[in-house]
């Protein structure tokens, strides 16, 4: 039992250097001298705020003259949704509760300012009897007969 001495401490390993010391130059050099693979990358803006690369596509895009924005409701669209709703004897709101909608997607669309949604328009072409897309708008609607 002469083997099992509790003063005696084994070291396995020691410790290597600390992330700060292996980067620093002299660290470099001496593993260099013991022929150890080196790795070495430099990291890009480290330690730094810059979020954004500027390229030569940002300068292009930068420079483009192309206006990109969404197709809006023509007024013509709107007056015939105004007309119609009229002569229905209907207000803003009342039009709005029947096509399930907010009063103001209402007043948007006889403004020209919304964005035209299909089914918002199915609705308000169904409440109001006139056509509000394709080519003949402000016609009334023809009942499509059912088929069985």
């Amino acid at each position: 039992m002469a083997e099992s001495d509790w003063d005696t401490v084994t070291v396995l390993r020691k410790k290597g250097p600390t992330a700060a010391q292996a980067k620093s130059k002299q660290a470099i050099t001496a593993a260099q001298r013991r022929g150890e693979d080196l790795e070495t990358t430099k990291k890009w803006s480290a330690g730094q705020n810059k979020q954004h690369l500027v390229t030569k596509n940002t300068a292009k895009l930068d420079r483009e003259t192309e206006e990109l924005h969404h197709e809006r409701v023509p007024l013509e669209v709107g007056k015939v949704i105004q007309q119609g709703r009229q002569a229905n004897g209907l207000t803003q709101k009342d039009l709005a509760t029947k096509v399930n909608e907010k009063p103001q997607v209402i007043a948007d669309y006889e403004c020209g300012r919304a964005i035209p949604n299909n089914q918002v328009m199915g609705k308000i072409e169904r409440v109001i009897g006139l056509k509000l897309r394709g080519k003949d708008i402000g016609l009334p609607l023809e009942a499509k007969p059912k088929t069985k």
